[in-house]
């Protein structure tokens, strides 16, 4: 049996979606033009596929504080943060995280998915028990996988059955700490934080909320799911990334546990990982102050959320549950997704192609993400492309004048 035998199927099935002309996981943006636009295949393309909320990548601000720290700094700390890695700015941008999120603590990661493999795989023990959302980020799985506690899903979203695991777990020793995400990066759905604090609290376990695609887009200084269902004093612990709203690459756990730094030595994602380059934390540090300066950001976002999750529903397509900055467009078949994909992208709009087993359910998606920065004719563009694809290949039914035309 060859090394790579195991992954006949996954090839198999890379293969069947290549077959649409192109591959999806493969597109390589040839020229960035903006925060909303890139040459792919030498067409002007509009992005709505990136998870670049606020648009913050190519904001002139945060682009001069990194080419400043870049100068003072260079291009990397070559170390992890308990050797020679963290840096004047790394402990700034840890307080600034701390103060944004009112907690006491705050340890800055390199990436967001090292913030959730390394907080979950060490805050829980050999004796403990983790409960997860059965939707899941995979960064939560694996952070599971690389623990060594009991792990137990719960249905997604369902506070109901969450309490019926907790309460099964009642009589058992160990710590139970619940893992949810605020909004759900597939099917942009939100988690109902409240019913869920009140039911970790109801059976004294602690609860960890990944705010990954929800700081910086919900709450009134947003703070994410937390803030806006009015809980934020109430969880335990909060990760999330920098290469979502702050338009960086990087993670963060904030909590108020006694304690906390004894993480710092503990967590071996954190400590056998080279920290961030300096220059990306300067950038974070300056998108972080200008939301906080600015809250009304994120107005525009959903602006813009309402321009495209409303044009492709009023279309006919069937999107996601409730609104958001993930417009999730349903597809039932995934050929047919991986068709509609490639057709989108000949006619410059490019978004996530989602396909099982990655997807809640077995449902082929669009994904598209909307951006503070995309102008209404952009939003306006995707949605009649979509709408005139989803025709053309007999998604959405043709409207009966074009056909009464023909």
């Amino acid at each position: 049996m060859g090394l790579l035998d195991r992954f006949k199927a996954q090839r198999e099935l890379h293969a069947q979606v290549k077959s649409c002309g192109a591959d999806p996981f493969g597109v390589k943006m040839e020229k960035i033009l903006s925060a909303t636009e890139a040459l792919i295949e030498g067409r002007p393309t509009i992005l709505c596929g990136s998870n670049n909320y606020l648009g913050f990548t190519f904001d002139a601000d945060c682009i001069e504080a990194a080419k400043e720290t870049l100068d003072t700094c260079g291009t990397g700390t070559t170390g992890s943060r308990i050797a020679n890695g963290s840096y004047h700015d790394h402990k700034a941008l840890e307080q600034d995280l701390a103060d944004f999120y009112g907690m006491k603590h705050c340890m800055v990661f390199t990436t967001g998915y090292q913030a959730n493999l390394g907080a979950i795989s060490t805050l829980a023990g050999p004796n403990d028990f983790l409960i997860i959302d059965a939707d899941s980020h995979a960064s939560i799985y694996d952070a599971c996988k690389l623990g060594s506690a009991t792990v137990i899903r719960f249905k997604h979203n369902d506070p109901a059955d969450l309490d019926r695991r907790l309460g099964r777990l009642a009589n058992e020793p160990g710590n139970k700490i619940v893992v949810v995400e605020g909004i759900y990066s597939m099917l942009g759905d939100h988690a109902p934080l409240k019913e869920f604090v009140a039911v970790t609290k109801k059976h004294g376990a602690y609860i960890l909320v990944d705010e990954a695609h929800s700081m910086g887009v919900m709450g009134k200084t947003g703070q994410g799911v937390v803030e806006h269902d009015g809980v934020l004093d109430q969880v335990d612990f909060i990760t999330g990334t920098f290469s979502k709203s702050m338009g960086a690459i990087g993670g963060f756990l904030v909590s108020n546990i006694e304690d906390f730094d004894i993480l710092r030595v503990a967590c071996r994602p954190y400590m056998f990982t080279a920290s961030l380059p300096p220059a990306t934390v300067a950038s974070v540090r300056k998108s972080l102050a200008k939301l906080r300066a600015n809250p009304g950001l994120m107005q525009k976002l959903w602006d813009n959320v309402d321009t495209l999750y409303e044009g492709a529903r009023a279309a006919g397509f069937t999107v996601g549950a409730q609104k958001g900055p993930v417009v999730a467009v349903h597809i039932n078949d995934p050929a047919l997704a991986a068709r509609a994909w490639r057709a989108l992208l000949l006619n410059g709009v490019y978004v996530n192609l989602a396909l099982p087993p990655a997807t809640p359910s077995g449902t082929a998606l669009l994904r598209c993400s909307v951006s503070a920065a995309h102008t209404k004719e952009q939003l306006q563009s995707v949605v009649d492309v979509l709408s005139g694809v989803g025709r053309e290949l007999g998604i959405l039914p043709t409207p009966a004048h074009a056909v009464a035309a023909e």
